[in-house]
């Protein structure tokens, strides 16, 4: 069985993802996936670096505007509704890119996890459903941060069951759920992945410019509509964009505070995304510090090359 062609596109934060991938599908009649586990959510355009419908240049993008800010969102969702996607882009006739920096929500994909209740033991299912009864949800939601820090941040505390089975598979295999399906799986796709990094320091230049533009877009009057609409303790504004303003809103920090952490956090976001793609995935790398241009072309060259 000829496995089906998937192009991905992945980086640290304000590495250039999405012109990259914008300027791929132009060329190799492609349709693109938000492989971003924020760009989900209507309402937060700003904080979340959205690409606009100006910039999509007439490129589909899915995945982008599905949720409301008050639902949760999970690896397995998002799984689900990329592998739908994929299928529908090929059977017409195009090519399936996912864009994005959530490591764990592309890997997802690329690698099929199995998400199913296969492994399992119902003694140890039901000893975390008994500690959330006594204990509340937000507690049990916070054992995975020790054991499974990128589930503690891609799962809500309301998503009791997809906790539950977080720590259940940690406790029986010593293994995050997201770094693994239930058993090794092939790929059950023809993929290449691009990965786009650059020179530390211009990395961080651009990363404080962005959020300094960010400001001046109106993202203290974005957050401070989600914030007066009662999106206060709620996965999505937990994010990097929206917990240092929430910080001012509360009166905790001033703004200059809240903007300089932005920076920082978003700085150190970018270190941590480094880190796991390295670690985690299979990439050919792409240095974009210098002439951006020279090697968008290279990067063309070579998905020329996968998909032909």
């Amino acid at each position: 069985m000829v496995r089906k062609k998937l192009v991905v596109i992945v980086g640290p934060t304000a590495v250039g993802k999405t012109a990259t991938g914008i300027s791929l599908a132009k060329s190799f009649q492609g349709e693109i996936i938000s492989g971003d586990s924020m760009q989900i959510y209507r309402g937060m355009d700003i904080g979340t670096a959205k690409v606009s419908e100006e910039e999509m240049e007439g490129i589909p993008h899915y995945l982008i505007d599905i949720k409301e800010p008050t639902e949760s969102f999970s690896v397995a969702e998002f799984q689900e509704l990329a592998k739908k996607k994929i299928m529908d882009i090929t059977h017409r006739g195009r090519t399936p890119f996912i864009v994005g920096g959530t490591g764990l929500y592309v890997n997802s994909v690329i690698h099929d996890y199995d998400f199913s209740e296969s492994v399992g033991d119902p003694s140890l299912r039901l000893k975390y459903e008994r500690f959330a009864e006594e204990h509340g949800k937000e507690s049990l939601h916070y054992l995975l941060k020790e054991v499974d820090p990128e589930s503690f941040k891609a799962l809500h505390p309301n998503n009791v069951r997809r906790v539950v089975r977080a720590l259940e598979v940690y406790e029986l295999t010593g293994q995050r759920i997201g770094e693994r399906p239930d058993q090794p799986l092939e790929s059950p796709y023809d993929t290449t992945v691009i990965g786009l990094t650059m020179d530390r320091d211009e990395l961080y230049k651009r990363i404080n410019y962005r959020v300094d533009l960010m400001i001046e877009q109106g993202l203290l009057e974005e957050a401070r509509e989600l914030y007066h609409k009662g999106v206060i303790n709620c996965q999505s504004v937990q994010a990097i964009g929206y917990k240092e303003i929430y910080s001012y809103l509360q009166g905790k920090i001033s703004l200059e505070e809240s903007i300089e952490m932005l920076k920082q956090n978003s700085r150190r976001y970018a270190k941590r995304q480094l880190t796991w793609f390295r670690n985690k995935m299979d990439i050919t790398w792409f240095d974009m510090t210098q002439n951006r241009k020279k090697k968008l072309e290279e990067i063309h060259q070579f998905v020329e090359g996968k998909l032909f």
